[in-house]
């Protein structure tokens, strides 16, 4: 039985990231992934030419995960889409700039943009925990200017849910969302997976593809992690990017453990994607759509990024479901519909199609159900396990929140395994 510093379960962007940081800290570190390739949901699948990504993925640039991607050596090429475009109101396509001419009153014109303004310069860490939509409801006087604020919130956060979201880290990422804009990715997400498994290959990392995982083996402190064939390793740390509903499977009387509270109170960011190759776009021009009335997002990420290798343009069209899911079915049709509002016609054009509904987009996010604010990086309750992923945001969003909670993990294991070193042995 092999030993170890430290075992990673999951081989997604979390996983391979603290991975990565473990082994440059000259740790032994196993990184365990049940599936034939890393990647996760950041996986880029080729169909037909065209580079797909598992939905409308865009990394938030000036964020915690490009500084990290940055600090790592990881190449980022891509482009970004301008902060215009159509918007969809009332089952029609419209302008922008139409939009807020026409529905917008005279004091709700002078509404939007003091606000936009006041948002600019407001400091989020000071605002009062409450709900988005509480606080929308005392600060937005216009229905109309809430109504295009929710979309705006829902765009940037990719979550549908303002009823339970914090209104302080939901302002905080449309502030940076506006500010500095997202990042199309050249090939896919793809590329940085493979760049980060390069990486933490090079480092020195053991990578254990088609493994799974069936228990994280404690008693009080971790002992090691068993497989489903019967085969262990032994180690007494191990970081787990995982969702919380997996995670207390993978552990004996989970129900003693702060485990059972995070599974409980998780509210997942739930979408239906319609993920399109089209020859050309029927409507040239509209590349970029916001829904006002309906919560939905279309994009053209071929005209700001290189996704094909045919001259095809790849494209995405997302329903944000919140957290309990929609009706596949149901969802498939409003998402067909949508696109033949905005393009008539693109069923002529299809080189490559892909739907996957109910998607997850985060296992969880900071909400007002959450009586545990700032989950992990340890778990109290047993001593050397750790966890990391998308659902121990602090705070931050999407693939910020998943590399910034692989970077608290890391650091936290690399400082216990340097304090046990450190430590003076027992006078026998």
């Amino acid at each position: 039985m092999k030993t170890y510093d430290a075992a990673i379960i999951g081989g997604g962007l979390a996983g391979l990231t603290a991975a990565i940081d473990l082994a440059r800290a000259n740790k032994s570190v196993v990184l365990v992934e049940k599936a034939r390739q890393c990647g996760g949901r950041a996986m880029t699948i080729d169909k037909n030419g065209a580079l797909l990504n598992l939905g409308a993925h865009a990394l938030y640039k000036s964020g915690p995960a490009e500084n990290i991607l940055l600090e790592l050596g990881i190449r980022i090429d891509g482009g970004s889409p301008p902060a215009k475009g159509t918007a969809i109101w009332k089952n029609k396509v419209v302008s922008l700039p139409h939009l807020l001419w026409t529905e917008l009153s005279l004091s709700g014109k002078m509404e939007f943009g003091k606000f936009m303004l006041k948002l600019k310069n407001m400091d989020t860490n000071t605002l009062e925990i409450m709900t988005l939509r509480n606080w929308a409801e005392k600060e937005i006087h216009s229905p109309m200017v809430r109504h295009i604020f929710y979309a705006l919130c829902r765009t940037a956060t990719y979550t549908q849910d303002p009823d339970y979201l914090l209104v302080g880290p939901v302002l905080k990422q449309l502030q940076r969302s506006i500010k500095s804009g997202v990042l199309y990715i050249n090939g896919g997400w793809q590329t940085i997976v493979d760049q980060l498994r390069e990486l933490a290959i090079i480092s020195g990392v053991e990578i254990m593809n088609n493994k799974n995982v069936v228990e994280i083996e404690y008693d009080q402190q971790v002992t090691g992690v068993i497989f489903s064939n019967g085969e262990k390793i032994s180690t007494a740390h191990v970081i787990s990017t995982v969702s919380p509903g997996e995670l207390h499977r993978l552990i004996r009387s989970a129900e003693k453990t702060s485990i059972l509270t995070w599974k409980n109170q998780s509210r997942p960011a739930m979408a239906a994607c319609l993920d399109l190759c089209l020859k050309k776009l029927p409507v040239e021009g509209r590349n970029v759509s916001i829904g006002i009335d309906q919560p939905v997002f279309f994009t053209n990420q071929s005209k700001y990024s290189r996704l094909s290798d045919n001259g095809s343009l790849v494209m995405h069209l997302v329903k944000y479901n919140g957290a309990a899911g929609g009706d596949p079915i149901e969802d498939q049709k409003f998402l067909e519909a949508t696109m033949s509002m905005l393009h008539p016609g693109w069923e002529k054009e299809v080189v490559a199609k892909q739907y996957l509904p109910n998607m997850t987009v985060a296992n969880d996010y900071l909400h007002m159900a959450r009586t545990d604010r700032f989950p992990g990086p340890v778990v109290p309750e047993i001593s050397g396990l750790y966890i990391a992923g998308d659902w121990a945001s602090h705070g931050e969003f999407l693939a910020d929140a998943v590399m910034e909670s692989a970077r608290r993990a890391s650091l936290t294991v690399i400082k216990d395994l340097e304090e046990q070193k450190n430590r003076p042995l027992p006078i026998s």
